[in-house]
């Protein structure tokens, strides 16, 4: 495991199951299409993602701040000295950066428009093309896209929405005992961080080793008739829009059976990957007002799972 004394370990985190399973899926399968992560301050948001890149050996967060230009994302081309010397030169930008680890948008709602498109299409393809003035540039840009938003400031588009495959909303602890856990642990950590993350040490390697076994697992995963159909099902239901709920919603399934040790789905696998990937597309969202409940979604999702539960 990478030394990290200043990052507290993903393992010792309280509570925050949805979350922790959002962000672990997306390391089982890095081309998932990253997580949204919804919530009030002070709920772990930051800390979960930094620690989670902490679970893998060189893997690394790349923080793209609210305040960067569309130039400092994307990368830029010096069209002078292609015009003058015929060649390109071509300055990296954040997206460069990201290729194979974290790209971590914090208060991503507040970031401009045209710069959360670029960033969501290069996580879509794997690749960021820059064009300036007839002259083009393309690099790899594959990365896990983490970002994290208070509601209260602000909301995405639903078309930026739709663009990440999965989204959580978490909250403060409500139980008197874990939030005192949390605040004990936190004090624990500040007062001596290498003893506190080497009582976690035998933890992250095991939970590091489980999502390195879950990779080799979801490879030998191949979705049979009967669970294409439950998907397809699912998407009608629900009446989403497109495609790409479905093939998120398998996607999701897969790397949840993979994470728990196995090769074959199930229908708990597809219930909780619907959670993940479903609301946030649904016409009305759970979290509007007057919206589709989470429990209207379970009730479908059970209806559907009844028609087809013989065969799964």
């Amino acid at each position: 495991m990478n030394v990290k004394p200043d990052i507290f370990p993903f393992t010792a985190i309280v509570g925050q199951e949805e979350m922790k399973k959002g962000l672990l899926l997306n390391l089982v399968d890095p081309r998932l299409g990253g997580v949204l992560i919804r919530g009030e301050k002070g709920t772990a948001k930051s800390t979960a993602v930094r620690a989670l890149a902490d679970l893998m050996p060189g893997l690394q967060v790349v923080s793209l701040p609210v305040s960067a230009t569309e130039d400092r994302v994307v990368g830029t081309l010096d069209i002078e000295h292609a015009i003058r010397a015929g060649e390109k030169r071509f300055e990296p930008g954040l997206l460069a950066a990201a290729h194979g680890n974290i790209l971590y948008v914090d208060e991503i709602n507040l970031l401009d428009d045209a710069i959360v498109d670029a960033l969501l299409d290069a996580a879509a393809m794997g690749i960021n093309t820059v064009e300036r003035e007839g002259v083009s540039h393309s690099h790899p840009a594959r990365f896990i896209l983490i970002g994290t938003m208070n509601p209260e400031e602000g909301e995405l588009r639903p078309q930026l929405l739709d663009r990440f495959a999965l989204s959580l909303e978490v909250s403060g602890e409500r139980e008197i005992v874990e939030r005192m856990e949390v605040i004990q642990r936190r004090l624990a950590f500040d007062a001596n961080p290498e003893a506190f993350r080497e009582r976690y040490g035998q933890e992250q390697s095991r939970l590091c080793q489980q999502i390195l076994h879950a990779r080799e697992q979801l490879a030998q995963i191949e979705p049979s008739a009967q669970l294409l159909e439950w998907t397809a099902k699912v998407g009608i239901r629900l009446e989403v829009d497109g495609h790409r709920a479905d093939i998120t919603l398998l996607k999701t399934a897969m790397a949840r059976a993979a994470l728990a040790g196995r090769i074959r789905v199930l229908p708990a696998d597809m219930v909780e990957a619907a959670m993940l990937v479903m609301p946030h597309r649904m016409r009305r969202r759970p979290f509007e007002d007057g919206g589709a409940g989470m429990g209207n979604i379970q009730e479908l999702l059970g209806a559907v799972l009844q028609e087809v539960a013989d065969v799964l």
